[in-house]
């Protein structure tokens, strides 16, 4: 036992012992790892937590696709250039905000659960076409099998990014609180990045860390997760420092990292400006925050704007020698390269593919000649040349 726990960890701790339901038991073990002192006297206990709360959600998953195979499901089929989910608790206004950003004509009213599943309208900014997908409300407990909860956040999981739509009439740090919590329970890990960690499996050899020193702990609890998660033979590369509980993160392949965005809607009503002072107060390091009226459809530019950029997608324009541009242009995640256009055009233009010339921010002068790996920009313009 670490020193200086508290009573509430105790307290806590006895409620896991007493747990019967793996909700129960994941409840109290998010109470542990809440109240447990965070100094290197419990970086074991912290971890050791982690990986129960890992384990138990991926048990919990295991039962829920064993009853009547799976269950009912509520998948959407990703179109155009991103699909976007929009998220949040029940009548925060996200059906208005749909309509008002795609012009769908879509049921909203000012009681919960207008929406029963998920959907799905195009937003056309920029020349690109983004599918917003709206999720019905969650409610706390999703995560735990409460309502429809867990097909919800595969729908969640499933997309590019999420716009999280919370109601400025209302306490929008607790709306946050719930909806964050849903979030880690499915696994879905919002506005942070895997750790830089290769793990290569090889047939012999057993472990070879490259770049342990950047491992900050016990290099033996990283053998015994890595025993735990049935890896005995791997080439790993740590490219950056990372705690015990981030390389737990990546051996955890259940997890998902996605880019999110806050929409603060009903910023017409009485208080909002209180409300939206203490969400940036908050939130506004770990997020891009936009206000907005959907109802009087107020800054809906500047969410389309943020909505674009959560995207995390860019724009190329392709030309042949000697013509204009051709439209619209081709979207592609960013970090996309000259060969990602070829591929996009045609696969013959890969397979003959001599250079390309390319006009836009990621050259240093216009028509600048590049190879097939140049890395390009949003607003770039292409023009391939092959065999």
């Amino acid at each position: 036992m670490p020193t200086n726990v508290t009573a509430e960890y105790l307290a806590a701790e006895e409620e896991y012992r007493n747990a019967k339901t793996i909700p129960e038991k994941i409840r109290a073990l998010e109470k542990m790892y809440a109240l447990v002192p965070k100094h290197k006297g419990t970086e074991k206990l912290r971890l050791q937590i982690k990986r129960k709360l890992a384990e138990l959600r991926k048990e919990l998953e295991r039962q829920r696709q064993q009853k009547k195979g799976g269950g009912y499901s509520l998948a959407v089929k990703k179109e155009g250039a991103a699909q976007i989910v929009l998220a949040g608790l029940p009548n925060v206004g996200k059906s208005e905000l749909l309509r008002a950003l795609t012009g769908v004509n879509v049921e909203s009213a000012e009681y919960p659960f207008t929406t029963t599943e998920p959907i799905p309208a195009m937003m056309k900014y920029r020349d690109v076409q983004i599918q917003l997908v709206e999720v019905p409300g969650l409610l706390e407990g999703a995560a735990l099998g409460k309502g429809m909860g867990p097909q919800l956040l595969a729908v969640i999981r499933n997309a590019d990014a999420i716009a999280i739509v919370v109601d400025l009439s209302e306490d929008p740090i607790k709306q946050m609180e719930i909806l964050l919590r849903e979030f880690e329970r499915a696994g879905i890990k919002v506005n942070k990045r895997r750790p830089r960690i290769e793990i290569r499996k090889t047939p012999s050899g057993g472990i070879v860390i490259n770049g342990a020193e950047n491992i900050k702990g016990d290099i033996n609890e990283v053998m015994k997760m890595l025993r735990e998660e049935k890896i005995h033979s791997a080439e790993i590369t740590v490219k950056e420092p990372v705690t015990l509980e981030e390389f737990a993160d990546a051996l955890d392949d259940s997890l998902v990292w996605r880019k999110a965005i806050i929409i603060a809607n009903k910023g017409d009503a009485p208080g909002s400006k209180e409300n939206y002072e203490k969400l940036v107060k908050t939130y506004g390091d770990k997020f891009k925050i936009v206000p907005v009226s959907a109802k009087k459809k107020i800054n809906l530019e500047a969410v389309k704007e943020a909505l674009y950029e959560v995207a995390d997608i860019i724009r190329v324009f392709t030309k042949s020698p000697g013509e204009e541009p051709a439209y619209p242009p081709i979207a592609l995640k960013r970090g996309a390269t000259v060969l990602d256009v070829a591929e996009r055009i045609h696969k013959d233009l890969v397979k003959n593919f001599r250079y390309a010339r390319v006009w836009g921010k990621s050259v240093k002068f216009p028509g600048q000649r590049v190879g097939p790996d140049h890395v390009l920009e949003d607003g770039d313009i292409v023009e391939i040349h092959a065999r």
